[in-house]
């Protein structure tokens, strides 16, 4: 259903990745010349991570968000710093349940829509609690 296992705290100066990057791009349709040259490394906190003081990593479980590309078992970078906004994917607690879903800002009020037609969307009702823990920026997807 898309609910969020446990967030992890991302510490101030911990190191995520540093991992080496190709000078090169790597071709998706038909293939270039091999190139066995990497230009240095590239530091995925400052790739991935805006502010390091408000992001947190959530596992997703479920599949109500597979039409955006979030899959069971991805882990979402959320900044809870960013200011939600209508599309955004988020991380609602909605009278205490927590869940991702696409927020969308309506004349008749707040939906948190599901991206799989197997799962109705969210109105959430006038005396509903809602709150918009965090903006997920990144989907760590496994292939």
């Amino acid at each position: 259903m898309g609910v969020i296992i446990g967030p992890r705290v991302i510490e101030a100066g911990a190191s995520l990745f540093s991992v080496l990057i190709s000078a090169v791009p790597v071709a998706a349709g038909f293939p270039s010349p091999a190139q066995d040259y990497f230009d240095g490394r590239i530091d995925l906190n400052a790739h991935l991570i805006k502010d390091i003081t408000s992001t947190f990593v959530v596992r997703v479980t479920g599949d109500s968000m597979e039409g955006a590309g979030i899959s069971d078992g991805d882990e979402l970078i959320v900044n809870r710093a960013l200011e939600p906004r209508d599309g955004s994917v988020v991380i609602a607690v909605l009278d205490g349940e927590l869940t991702v879903k696409r927020l969308r800002i309506t004349g008749s009020g707040v939906v948190l829509q599901a991206e799989n037609p197997k799962y109705p969307d969210i109105h959430v009702p006038a005396l509903s609690e809602l709150t918009v823990w965090g903006v997920a920026t990144r989907c760590l997807h496994h292939v």
